[in-house]
């Protein structure tokens, strides 16, 4: 047990430094910034990376909603949900300082930027309400465990979760990153907000709710309506 939540708090922390480090450090940089993109990418590639080195010891979770939605799926027993979700935490509070250290070694750095927190009306970075924010949060949180519970399936394609996994963290963020920043991870969102405090912290309490709420609201749809007729199904044209 020790090591899955070594596994689960390090992954964390490379997912808040690699994702958002890119965002506080190299999304504007002057004439040479990834941008959205590359902001989104960023995202994409720790889970990548982090689900294939660490996805063995753990399970690859890296995020507070991701294991909820698991148990709510039946793959995640409940007595480990606590242990997890602190591991997790503790991995994003420490990513963010090493990258507060970092960013604060700029002459100019400050932390009115936002410091990649998640946030809504004002703080949005589209200026989009809390009920569009709360919205967004669900629903990107529901698909991102449904694609996670597909991929990892018994019967699905052996080795390639990590990737579709990846891609789909991406694809997430391409879409709504100018609604809230995009969090669909408790544990991303309280990192950077405790760095920044104020607002970001106020607003903290959604990115908790609305990620748990969609990702709870995957696990129980997935299990009762997909996979079940899967297992019923032959599997047609399935590469091994």
């Amino acid at each position: 047990m020790l090591a899955k939540l070594l596994a689960e708090l390090i992954g964390t922390f490379w997912l808040v430094l690699g994702g958002c480090g890119s965002a506080v450090l190299a999304a504007a940089f002057p004439d040479v910034g990834i941008g959205l993109l590359g902001v989104s990418l960023a995202f994409g590639l720790t889970v990548v990376s982090g689900a294939y080195a660490l996805g063995p010891i753990s399970g690859g979770h890296f995020n507070p909603a991701v294991s909820v939605g698991l148990w709510a799926g039946g793959r995640f027993p409940s007595a480990q949900l606590p242990s997890y979700i602190g591991a997790q935490v503790v991995g994003a509070v420490l990513g963010a300082a090493v990258l507060f250290v970092i960013a604060s070694g700029k002459a100019d750095f400050t932390l009115a930027g936002g410091f990649a927190s998640n946030g809504f009306d004002a703080h949005s970075p589209g200026g989009y309400t809390m009920m569009a924010a709360f919205v967004t949060e669900v629903v990107m949180t529901f698909m991102f465990l449904i694609v996670i519970l597909g991929a990892t399936h018994q019967r699905a394609p052996v080795g390639f979760a990590g990737m579709a996994i990846g891609l789909a963290l991406t694809l997430i963020h391409l879409i709504s990153i100018p609604v809230t920043n995009t969090s669909v991870n408790p544990a991303r969102s309280t990192g950077p907000a405790l760095f920044v405090g104020g607002w970001a912290v106020a607003q903290l309490w959604l990115f908790w709710v609305a990620p748990l709420l969609g990702a709870a609201a995957a696990g129980f749809v997935y299990r009762a309506l997909l996979e079940g007729d899967i297992e019923k199904e032959p599997v047609v044209g399935r590469r091994t």
